[in-house]
């Protein structure tokens, strides 16, 4: 189940990503994980190294609208953070204000080198098999990144957090609704969703309630 509060969303834009070549990854990982083959691995990692000089400029200060309501509104648990898809860091500074520890992942090599954090721990991996425990992470943070449910859920604490950040929401590549973000992951979820700036985002936990 998926509960919205209050929009605090900007006039929305005329969707312009249906077709990006993101958009089909991003559906496919979510919900077919054996469609991450070894061949698109190298393909994304590429794609990102190539984008990794100028990403720094695709990220405004409007495009952490949607994190920073999530982090406001969506009841996060605190403590330690697992930033997937980290990029070259322009949620890192943000994330480290509100958990007491980030270790901000990253598939590219060339955006992880280049994210300067004096806090965050850097750890280059593929998120499809993560180097940490079970149950080892308070909240996992996912914004614009692909989403592998049953790695999420393995590294996820039982009462934690996984926080769904879409920058721009639907003109998002790499975009799940909330609902589509909550049925891929494993078992019983309910999240908390909302709309903020252009963007929007869903936090969610396991039902504690569910037989």
């Amino acid at each position: 189940m998926v509960d919205y509060l209050p929009s605090r969303a900007l006039t929305p834009g005329t969707p312009r990503n249906e077709n990006h070549p993101m958009r089909q990854v991003t559906r496919e990982v979510a919900f077919d994980s054996p469609s991450w083959t070894a061949q698109r691995r190298r393909k994304v990692e590429k794609f990102f190294d190539d984008l990794a000089p100028e990403w720094h400029k695709r990220h405004a200060e409007d495009r952490l609208l949607p994190l920073r309501d999530a982090l406001e509104r969506g009841n996060i648990r605190p403590g330690n953070c697992l930033e997937l898809g980290c990029g070259t860091g322009p949620a890192t500074a943000l994330l480290g204000q509100a958990f007491a520890d980030v270790v901000a992942v990253d598939l590219s090599f060339e955006m992880i080198r280049r994210l300067h954090s004096p806090t965050a721990a850097r750890v280059r991996a593929d998120a499809s098999c993560l180097p940490f425990p079970k149950d080892s992470a308070d909240s996992v943070v996912l914004l614009n990144m692909l989403l592998f449910p049953d790695e999420v859920a393995r590294v996820l604490k039982p009462d934690g957090t996984v926080i769904w950040v879409n920058s721009r929401a639907e003109n998002t590549p790499i975009h799940l609704s909330p609902e589509d973000f909550l049925a891929a992951l494993p078992g019983q979820w309910t999240a908390t969703a909302s709309r903020s700036g252009e963007g929007l985002w869903a936090v969610a936990q396991r039902d504690t309630d569910a037989s």
